[in-house]
């Protein structure tokens, strides 16, 4: 389970709204001042964000109370795939098939930008059903 802290900003009677403050691990990196990845990590910093998560366990909570929020690493990674592999995987798909049957370069980098557009759509697809299982959203673990 991937695990979040974050303060609880508004209680419904189905889910739980959390205030989570995004943070870098940079600043514990021992490589951090020759690293490209810390002037990305520090472009979103410190930054609120507002999520959504369900209780299942009915823990009671009030607003401003801190709180631990989860996801499961399967969901996780499930998401991680269909946002950043997917979309390559069927425009290098489309482009090689458009290439082996013998087009030309600009067929080919057509094919290719096509297939970009829907290996988007595919995920966005895919995304909507996913999303209305249980198992894809983050939930409430615990009161701190």
């Amino acid at each position: 389970m991937i695990e979040e802290s974050g303060r609880v900003i508004r209680v419904g009677s189905e889910s739980i709204w959390v205030e989570t403050i995004k943070q870098s691990a940079c600043s514990s990196c021992s490589v951090q001042k020759g690293c490209g990845q810390r002037l990305l990590a520090t472009i979103g910093d410190g930054k609120r964000m507002e999520i959504q998560v369900d209780n299942p366990r009915h823990i009671k909570v009030i607003e401003n109370d801190q709180v631990t929020v989860g996801v499961g690493e399967r969901s996780f990674l499930t998401a991680s795939f269909l946002v950043y592999l997917l979309p390559l995987i069927v425009m290098f798909a489309l482009s090689v098939s458009v290439q082996l049957s013998g087009f030309t370069e600009p067929f080919v980098i057509l094919s290719a930008l096509i297939g970009l557009a829907g290996g988007f759509l595919l995920t966005r697809i895919i995304s909507g059903r996913i999303s209305r299982n249980c198992s894809y959203r983050p939930v409430l673990l615990r009161r701190i």
